[in-house]
């Protein structure tokens, strides 16, 4: 029986910590049922299944998404950056359903929306608007957008935060880690807390609206003046800690682009390879959100839109730097100057083994293979992503090596992958070398 398309729709958001803590508990109960069920199948059969085995089926990940999904808040969120950044280790079926989760949520019902709005603008809201559709244009993990036509003639984008998602933060971050503990996914040697802490830190920060209107405002003033990129105004007498007003810029989603001129989609990832390069070594600013829908594209004008900087970091000088030395002893080929840039970095340390050291060196110079050839690198047409991607599995399974880097290299590994995963998608041609060198 061929499964149901999975279509967004009203559904109001679970605030309570006891109703999120009773999903997540009838969550775990299902799977560990369905686990007991496929397991006793098994062994009838004469067959010893492993754990992750059972864990790891279509059904179980249809579960967890379904769940994820309509919880929203940072339950969602922690599944959407699962899905990013293993994605590709996992059978395709079970990539396929957690991808669900980067696309549109669930979103508020009526009453649930107005009951939010009311409650940071006051009951006579609407009093303002000559138009404000019920119907969210987007809906995320945190919160959904809805256009907006003021009384006087404001063509707006209003994020609004889904209810008791700030209060639940700290609740869902520790409730997924025990499911990937308890999953396995997680290793006992890993020391994740730091991680966590981390993670909720992120996270708190980007349910807070205000501070996101300044990291827009902000950016919007380092872009001044440079046509290729347009960043929304912010509307401070709208915005709130849980409502975020922006100016509405038509375009359409950067993913659409798969068909574009090949001219278009090389000038579109030139400039965000640009930009990326510029928020490190420029501005030491950083929007680390690699989500695609971060990004849109006014085919008019041929400007890039950039949305969303609510996970928006920022860089010491001295990290900026470390990071110049890495990429300029990465372009002379110097492993050396390699290994202590990387040391200076956090990502290993003096005692490392040598063999660790060595593998964590290996895959950097691979990363850097585009940047050593002359030209246009095709994104579309090389393996460089699918063996990083075999080399960060073999060195993740050696239980001998678990060291988490300093936090703000991670943020940053994950938007340097979510630019080169678009990239790929967009099967772009990019001289990556030229670019660089203007930051060197």
């Amino acid at each position: 029986m061929p499964e149901k398309k999975y279509e967004p729709r009203p559904l109001a958001v679970p605030s309570g910590r006891l109703s999120r803590l009773a999903r997540f508990g009838g969550m775990a109960s299902n799977i560990a049922g369905s686990m007991a069920l496929d397991g006793a199948r098994h062994l009838a059969q004469g067959k010893r299944p492993r754990a992750s085995d059972l864990l790891l089926t279509p059904a179980n990940a249809r579960k967890v998404a379904d769940q994820l999904s309509h919880m929203r808040g940072a339950a969602m969120k922690v599944g959407q950056l699962i899905s990013m950044d293993a994605g590709d280790m996992l059978p395709p079926e079970l990539s396929e359903i957690l991808g669900r989760l980067r696309a549109d949520a669930h979103y508020m019902p009526g009453g649930q929306l107005k009951k939010v709005l009311n409650e940071n603008w006051g009951e006579g809201w609407l009093g303002k608007f000559q138009k404000f559709n019920a119907r969210p244009i987007a809906a995320a993990s945190i919160g959904q957008v809805h256009r907006a036509l003021t009384k006087d003639g404001r063509d707006l984008a209003i994020k609004v935060q889904y209810p008791g998602v700030r209060k639940s933060i700290d609740s869902d971050v520790n409730n997924v880690a025990a499911l990937l503990r308890y999953s396995g996914a997680i290793p006992k040697e890993l020391d994740v807390a730091p991680m966590l802490e981390e993670a909720k830190r992120q996270l708190h920060e980007e349910a807070d609206y205000e501070l996101e209107g300044s990291h827009l405002r902000r950016f919007g003033d380092l872009l001044a003046g440079d046509d290729a990129y347009v960043v929304p105004q912010l509307q401070d007498d709208l915005t709130t800690k849980n409502v975020l007003a922006m100016t509405f810029i038509e375009g359409v989603a950067v993913e659409s682009l798969v068909d574009a001129p090949q001219e278009v989609r090389n000038r579109v990832m030139e400039l965000l390879i640009d930009l990326l390069f510029r928020e490190l070594f420029e501005f030491k600013v950083m929007q680390t959100d690699p989500n695609f829908a971060n990004y849109r594209y006014n085919p008019e004008t041929g400007q890039v839109i950039l949305l969303d900087f609510g996970a928006t970091r920022e860089f010491s000088d001295q990290m900026a730097e470390d990071f110049r030395r890495l990429m300029r002893a990465g372009l002379d080929q110097d492993r050396d100057a390699v290994r202590r840039a990387i040391l200076d970095i956090g990502f290993f340390a003096e005692d490392t083994q040598d063999k660790h050291q060595k593998a964590m060196i290996d895959m950097f110079e691979m990363s850097m293979e585009p940047l050593h050839r002359e030209g246009a690198f095709d994104f579309a047409n090389n393996d460089v992503a699918l063996r990083m991607r075999d080399a960060g599995m073999q060195i993740g399974q050696d239980r001998d090596f678990w060291h988490i880097p300093p936090m703000d290299t991670l943020f940053m590994q994950r938007k340097f992958g979510g630019v080169y995963l678009l990239a790929s998608r967009l099967k772009a041609q990019v001289d990556i070398r030229a670019i660089m060198m203007k930051h060197m």
